[in-house]
């Protein structure tokens, strides 16, 4: 369902009613705290639904900081920190999002690049036996995981925009009982049903 200037306003009327109710017979700090707590949480849905032009606007590779990064775009979905103190923040957008961004932060703690990882160039970095472990570093959080217990197959996809006739597709990856890839495929997205 789009969101609308109209549900936008709902939504911040119904918590302030809720926070109304809440709040009531609350001595001053707990009063901060709730309130902290739901700033955080519009900012975190305002996060998840900012256009992408918003979402990455006055960030530059070298210059930004990890904390401009987080202040800007929100709190990663995760976040791996490796042996040289470089980090990767990993950005979904929306659960059947068409794009997912990797942020990479130097040693340093400065912005070095922010990759949209859905491509059909990083599917292709898909190989089999690599670990479900592995696909996530690469892709990011599938949008939708779908277990086939008689088939012993575990099936990750991914929504993305393919461009051409249909525009937009799964990409889908295939994992055994082990976790490890057993093949890759495409499907189409069905509307309408």
């Amino acid at each position: 369902m789009p969101l609308t200037f109209s549900s936008t306003r709902s939504l911040a009327v119904a918590c302030a009613a809720l926070a109304a109710l809440t709040l009531s017979g609350c001595d001053d700090r707990q009063i901060d705290s709730m309130l902290d707590a739901l700033r955080q949480t519009f900012k975190a849905f305002f996060d998840s639904v900012k256009p992408d032009v918003l979402l990455l606007k006055g960030l530059t590779p070298g210059v930004s900081t990890l904390e401009q990064v987080r202040e800007q775009m929100g709190k990663p979905e995760t976040e791996r920190v490796f042996e040289d103190g470089s980090r990767r923040l990993e950005y979904p957008r929306g659960p059947q999002g068409l794009k997912t961004y990797m942020v990479d932060i130097g040693p340093d703690g400065r912005l070095v690049a922010i990759t949209q990882v859905l491509t059909a160039e990083n599917f292709a970095k898909v190989y089999i036996g690599e670990s479900q472990d592995d696909v996530r570093r690469l892709l990011g959080k599938p949008g939708q995981v779908a277990v086939y217990l008689l088939k012993k197959e575990t099936v990750w996809s991914w929504k993305w925009f393919e461009g051409g006739v249909t525009q937009e597709a799964y990409f889908n990856v295939h994992f055994g009982p082990d976790g490890r890839v057993t093949t890759t495929s495409r499907s189409d997205v069905i509307r309408g049903h």
